[in-house]
């Protein structure tokens, strides 16, 4: 089986379309969604495509879609500064939207590949490719799968932690380093890919929405994201907590 990982696209339609041309063009059987569609300037349009995809798909939650579930129930997300853009996106999708996002599991398995969004017991924890391995050996041997896939800190890696192959398949909507859309491919080989795409096309329409930030969003996190050495140092401060 061929299968594409899309995480954290965070209503970026623009780098959602251009990553699906390259799924497409892989020719893949099946697609994981790995949580952090939302929030995003396009949240209503970015699930109207997923749910409308021919080829099958599999989803799960991030801290993103709990964060709009919880606002769109009139309680506090705890987000803190981001809390504007997650109250937005919660008033920007439907009914039936909320319903769906809320029957997606924290994980999933697709063979012998365990799929979560930050780790395997927690869709909030941070880890990166130089944390300790002797940190994260015992939560990923307690996921009894030989290889494990996430994201949620955005940088795409693939690292052996205890004997368990863990990959993070990066962001497409929101990377951190070179611009694009980053996702995974398996297969015979794990492949990290990154789909290059217009992103001052994409900024321009994302400055167009009615999104909180979205000019900052545009700026910062499409066409000139941080480093993944800043944000390597930026999370390094928080290792392991949710």
């Amino acid at each position: 089986m061929r299968l594409a990982a899309l995480y954290d696209i965070h209503g970026n339609l623009p780098a959602l379309e251009a990553a699906l041309r390259d799924v497409r063009a892989a020719h893949v059987d099946r697609i994981v969604i790995g949580g952090d569609v939302l929030p995003g300037p396009m949240p209503r349009e970015t699930l109207d495509v997923l749910f409308a995809l021919d080829i099958p798909a599999t989803f799960i939650t991030g801290n993103g879609e709990i964060a709009v579930l919880a606002e769109r129930e009139g309680r506090d997300s705890g987000v803190g500064p981001y809390r504007p853009i997650v109250q937005w996106v919660a008033g920007q999708i439907s009914d039936d939207h909320a319903r769906r996002i809320a029957e997606w599991p924290k994980t999933t398995r697709v063979g012998d590949v365990l799929f979560c969004h930050a780790t395997p017991r927690n869709e909030n924890e941070i880890f990166l490719r130089t944390t300790a391995e002797e940190r994260l050996a015992p939560i990923f041997a307690a996921a009894g799968a030989p290889t494990v896939v996430c994201g949620h800190t955005h940088m795409a890696f693939d690292r052996t932690i205890g004997g368990v192959r863990v990959v993070n398949a990066g962001s497409v909507g929101m990377p951190f380093g070179d611009p694009g859309a980053y996702w995974l491919l398996l297969g015979s080989h794990v492949e990290l890919r990154k789909t290059v795409y217009d992103v001052s096309a994409a900024a321009d329409r994302i400055r167009a929405t009615a999104c909180p930030g979205a000019a900052e969003f545009a700026g910062k996190n499409v066409v000139q994201p941080p480093t993944e050495e800043q944000m390597l140092a930026a999370f390094a401060r928080g290792e392991l907590s949710a």
